[in-house]
């Protein structure tokens, strides 16, 4: 499964790390965010800047063991969708930033991120997802993998844009999602 867009209609902290986390959990590996409000994540180019003006080889393809941080830039998916597609061609591993409200690049399989929240706060997830445990120690309210709360340092490193150690328990526990088959 070389791309997968990561969905996070809840909380914009989770939103902002849950595809930085997924994208340090396999190295070498491109994080492009799609959504035009996005976050301004470090980094010299943003996706509206390749568009504009075209991809150069050292975008297409890793040139590190890291990962490296596509911020959007103020463009939208449709307007970025030839140099999305040639981005996934020429990475072995590639996640998409979805927007919380938006529409979902086709043929990319999703993976929905949520929050454990007591009570009915928002609707059931439809399908299995990844459910990011929050203090109180609730179950997943449904199918798929739960992740541990991320500690201090692993939220400022990612916030900061450097990477935790490979020795982080949340990194490592995103490593199961690139084994698991996800709705197209």
């Amino acid at each position: 499964m070389p791309a997968v867009a990561v969905w996070t209609p809840e909380d914009g902290l989770l939103g902002a790390l849950a595809p930085l986390g997924l994208a340090a959990a396999s190295r070498p590996c491109l994080m492009v965010d799609l959504d035009p409000f996005g976050p301004r994540y470090p980094g010299s180019k943003s996706l509206a800047d390749i568009v504009r003006d075209g991809p150069r080889r050292e975008d297409l393809s890793p040139s590190r063991r890291g990962i490296a941080v596509l911020r959007n830039g103020g463009i939208t998916a449709a307007a970025a969708a030839e140099v999305v597609e040639a981005l996934i061609e020429g990475w072995d591993r590639v996640v998409l930033r979805l927007p919380a409200r938006g529409s979902v690049p086709p043929g990319v399989p999703v993976v929905p991120v949520r929050l454990i929240l007591p009570g009915d706060l928002y609707p059931p997830q439809r399908g299995p997802a990844v459910y990011q445990a929050t203090p109180g120690g609730l179950r997943a309210p449904g199918p798929g993998m739960r992740l541990p709360i991320p500690s201090r340092a692993t939220v400022s490193a990612l916030v900061r844009g450097t990477l935790p150690p490979p020795s982080c328990r949340w990194i490592r526990a995103w490593r199961r999602v690139w084994g698991l088959p996800w709705a197209r």
